[in-house]
C-alpha cells in the first residue's frame, strides 16, 4: 500500500514539474485567472452576455494551450467551474441540498448533453443555467419582510406540495392576510406565483432531462398533466411537449418588481 502511494506521489510530482516547465513557456496564465475572476463576478451579478464573452475568452486561452485536446480540457473546466459556482452559492446561504443538486445537474449536463461539435453553444447554455439559478436566489427587496421570506421559502421548497394554507401556517398568519399582502406587494396572487415558479423550474427538466412530462407534472404537484399543460402554455405560449421538442424557444421568466411601488 505504501509503495503504491509513493508511486502515485512520484508520478504526480513528475507531472507537476513537467507542467511548470511547460507553463513557463506560456504567458497566458495570469490573464486566464484574471478573466476567470471577472467571469465569476459577471455570473453572480447576472450579467449573462458579458459572462458568455468572458467564458469564450477562457476557452480561447485553453485552445492555444492544449490544441487538439481542447474539447477534453474544456469539458473538465466546465465541471470545475460548476463546482466553483456551487461553493459560492453555499457562501451566499443557499441550502446545501440545493447547491449540491445544482452541481450534480451541471455535471450531468456536461457529461451527457455536451456534444463536441457544439461546445461553444453549450458554454452559452451553461452560463444561462448559472444565471437562471442564481437569479432565483436573489433576495427580494419588498418592504414587507414576510413577503420576502415567503418568496425565499417558496424558492427553497418548490418541489414540496405548497399551498396558500400551508405557507400561511408556516408563517403563523391567516390565509386572507397572506393573500392580501402578497398581491399588494408582488402584483400577482400567491397561487399565481406558485404556478409561475413551478412553470419556470419545470422548463429545465423538460429541456435537460429525459423525465416524462407526466413525471415532471407530478414532481411539481400539478393535479394532472392536462392542467400542467394548460398552465405551462398560459405563461410560455407553448405546450410542454413543444417546448421540449423545439429548442429555439427561450426560457420564460417572471420578473419580480425591482421597486415596491405599493409602499413608495
Amino acid at each position: 500500500m505504501q509503495l503504491h502511494q509513493h508511486s502515485i506521489s512520484e508520478t504526480i510530482s513528475k507531472r507537476y514539474f513537467q507542467e511548470i516547465d511547460s507553463i513557463n513557456q506560456y504567458n497566458g496564465i495570469e490573464e486566464f485567472f484574471n478573466i476567470e475572476s471577472k467571469l465569476l463576478f459577471e455570473i453572480f451579478h447576472l450579467e449573462g452576455t458579458k459572462a458568455k464573452k468572458s467564458l469564450h475568452e477562457i476557452i480561447d486561452i485553453l485552445s492555444i494551450r492544449f490544441g487538439k485536446q481542447v474539447i477534453k480540457v474544456v469539458r473538465n473546466y466546465f465541471a470545475i467551474l460548476s463546482s466553483i459556482v456551487a461553493r459560492k452559492l453555499l457562501d451566499n446561504q443557499v441550502p446545501s441540498k440545493k447547491a449540491f443538486a445544482f452541481n450534480l445537474a451541471c455535471v450531468d449536463m456536461i457529461e451527457n448533453k455536451m456534444k463536441d461539435a457544439e461546445f461553444l453553444q453549450f458554454a452559452d447554455d451553461l452560463i444561462d443555467f448559472y444565471v437562471y439559478f442564481i437569479a432565483d436566489r436573489k433576495q427580494p427587496t419588498f418592504r414587507h419582510q414576510t413577503v420576502n421570506k415567503v418568496i425565499m421559502y417558496i424558492n427553497d421548497e418548490l418541489e414540496n406540495d405548497l399551498t396558500v394554507e400551508s405557507i400561511a401556517q408556516k408563517f403563523h398568519i391567516s390565509t386572507s392576510h397572506l393573500s392580501r399582502i402578497f398581491r399588494e406587494h408582488v402584483g400577482i396572487t400567491l397561487v399565481e406565483y406558485l404556478n409561475v415558479r413551478r412553470v419556470e423550474e419545470s422548463q429545465y427538466y423538460l429541456r435537460h432531462t429525459n423525465k416524462s412530462i407526466t413525471s415532471i407534472s407530478e414532481q411539481f404537484h400539478f393535479c394532472n398533466q392536462s392542467y400542467f399543460t394548460r398552465i405551462f402554455k398560459k405563461y410560455t405560449g407553448v405546450t410542454p411537449k413543444h417546448f421540449r421538442d423545439e429548442l429555439h424557444h427561450e426560457f420564460y421568466r417572471f420578473e419580480i418588481p425591482e421597486v415596491d411601488l405599493e409602499r413608495v
